[in-house]
Order: structure tokens, then C-alpha cells, then sequence
């Protein structure tokens, strides 16, 4: 597996530039196509009526405004993108954020997004978007901490494995960045609380797979201290090896319009503190 598309949300959010730049270094770094999608949130039916939009008054000057915001997005994003040596292109849809980038995840390898900034005031769903992409988007999404600069991700990956399938997935998914990796720690927590979960080693049967595809693997065997949860200890873990990736499972469900997320996820996405490469 390589990567050969990858997909990065192009927006107004002061932490887009980080984004856009993170995603040119890894299209370079696998001689892969990038592409910025910028979104309206603008359908077909209101560009063919203007006046009539979710009940009120949508003025045409409206609908210009909501576009160029869209178009201004994609500025900055080619300014960067152009500016890495990458190929890429950019791209406006006029679906919702959620939709859009869903829809166009299919046909990627790779999708680059951030965390949700709760600073930042917008819609509910667009504070719901990370989850939402990670769960239903079907590809490996790479989540940038809205915290922080982070120039690259390819000196210390930190792999969070409890032998399920989402860690599965994540791990797999991951194979191109982890390759690039100059070292890969692989961290299982509480082993002896999974039965069924691990073979006579933890960690050695998946670290094995690794090596077969030529991934040198660390593994460490780590037990939560009383009061700690893993949500964290991971997060501690990889502070304090100096990783400067995670790559792990997103665990979750959609319950009618709600996302039920698991707690090492849920913590992770709340208090992430390097970029986080996830699957589900």
C-alpha cells in the first residue's frame, strides 16, 4: 500500500495554514496527489433561487460572499501547496464540510483535517466534523492539533495496539507513513486485562506483521496507574518518548444524530497533543 491521493479540508480556520503544509510535506514525501477542498455549505436548488434558503432570505450578494469565502480558502491553500514542490489541485464543492469531505474521502488514500478548537464558534456540526470523519469517512484521517505547530511526522511514530479491529485498521492504513518512520514504538496497555486480545507476548504478533513490511518496531508494555486513563497515559507515553505522530483506533458509533465515541478516543480527541493518524 502507498499513498497516491490525499485530501486535505481547506478553510478559514487560523489553523488551516499548519494543515494545508503538513499535507503538502506528506504529498511530497510519497509522490502523492494532494488535494484542497474548500466547501460552500450552498446547494444546487439555492444557486438556482437565491431568495429562498432554509426558510429565509438568501440574498445573491449572500451566496457571493459564502463563495469567495470558499475561494479565499483555496487561495491560501495553493500558496502553500505551491510552495512545497507537490502536485495538487484545488477543488469547491457546494456540499457541507460533513458531506463533502466524506464523499470525496472515497477516492483518496489519505485525509488531512484538524482537531475541533473549541475557541472558535461555529455550528454544531462542524465542532462534531473530526469524529464524524474518522468514523464514517472510510480512510485513514490525520488530525493536526489545534494547539501548536507540527512540521513533520516522520521521526518517533508511537502505535497504540490492543488487537482489535479499528487498531487493526489503523495499523495497516498507516503502513506508508510508518515506513518513512526513523522509529516506531508500538505501546499495549493493561495486556493482562484483554484476555483473548494478545498471544503469549503482547504486542509481538502485530510487531512481527510490521517487520515483515518493513516497520522495526519497539514494543513497550504499559499498565494505567490507579486514576490515570489510557485516553491520557497515551497521550503521557508520547510526550515522553518525543513521538511526534500517534497512530491509533477510533472506536465509536452513531446513535440516531449523536456520535458515541469511545473513551481512549474521545480523550484523545479532545486533548491530543501531536498529530494523530486514526481509523475505524
Amino acid at each position: 500500500m502507498s499513498y497516491k491521493n490525499i485530501l486535505v479540508h481547506a478553510d478559514l480556520s487560523p489553523h488551516a495554514a499548519p494543515r494545508y503544509a503538513l499535507a503538502s510535506q506528506v504529498a511530497l514525501n510519497h509522490e502523492a496527489h494532494l488535494v484542497g477542498a474548500a466547501f460552500t455549505g450552498l446547494d444546487v436548488e439555492i444557486y438556482r433561487n437565491a431568495a429562498f434558503a432554509y426558510g429565509g432570505m438568501l440574498a445573491a450578494t449572500d451566496v457571493q460572499s459564502i463563495r469567495d469565502s470558499a475561494e479565499e480558502a483555496l487561495t491560501s491553500f495553493v500558496d502553500i501547496a505551491a510552495i512545497s514542490g507537490a502536485s495538487y489541485e484545488r477543488r469547491l464543492s457546494d456540499d457541507d464540510a460533513e458531506t463533502g469531505l466524506v464523499m470525496q474521502a472515497r477516492y483518496t488514500d489519505l485525509l488531512v483535517a484538524s482537531q475541533s478548537d473549541p475557541e472558535l464558534t461555529g455550528p454544531e456540526l462542524l465542532r462534531k466534523l473530526p469524529e464524524h470523519l474518522a468514523l464514517h469517512s472510510g480512510r485513514p484521517v490525520l488530525l493536526l492539533p489545534y494547539a501548536g505547530r507540527y512540521a513533520h511526522i516522520d521521526q518517533h511514530a508511537l502505535v497504540a495496539w490492543d488487537g482489535g479491529r479499528a487498531a487493526t485498521r489503523a495499523v495497516t492504513d498507516a503502513l506508508p507513513l510508518l515506513r518513512k518512520t526513523k522509529r516506531v514504538t508500538l505501546a499495549v496497555f493493561n495486556a493482562h486485562t484483554q484476555y483473548g486480545a494478545h498471544g503469549e507476548q503482547p504486542g509481538a504478533d502485530i510487531a512481527l506483521y510490521l517487520a515483515r513490511h518493513g516497520v522495526v518496531v519497539e514494543v513497550t508494555q504499559q499498565t494505567t496507574p490507579p486514576g490515570l486513563d489510557i485516553g491520557n497515559a497515551l497521550l503521557s507515553l508520547a510526550a515522553d518518548i518525543g513521538a511526534d505522530l500517534l497512530v491509533m483506533g477510533a472506536y465509536g458509533h452513531q446513535r440516531w444524530r449523536e456520535i458515541v465515541l469511545g473513551g481512549v478516543t474521545r480523550r484523545v480527541l479532545q486533548s491530543m497533543t501531536l498529530p494523530v493518524l486514526m481509523a475505524h
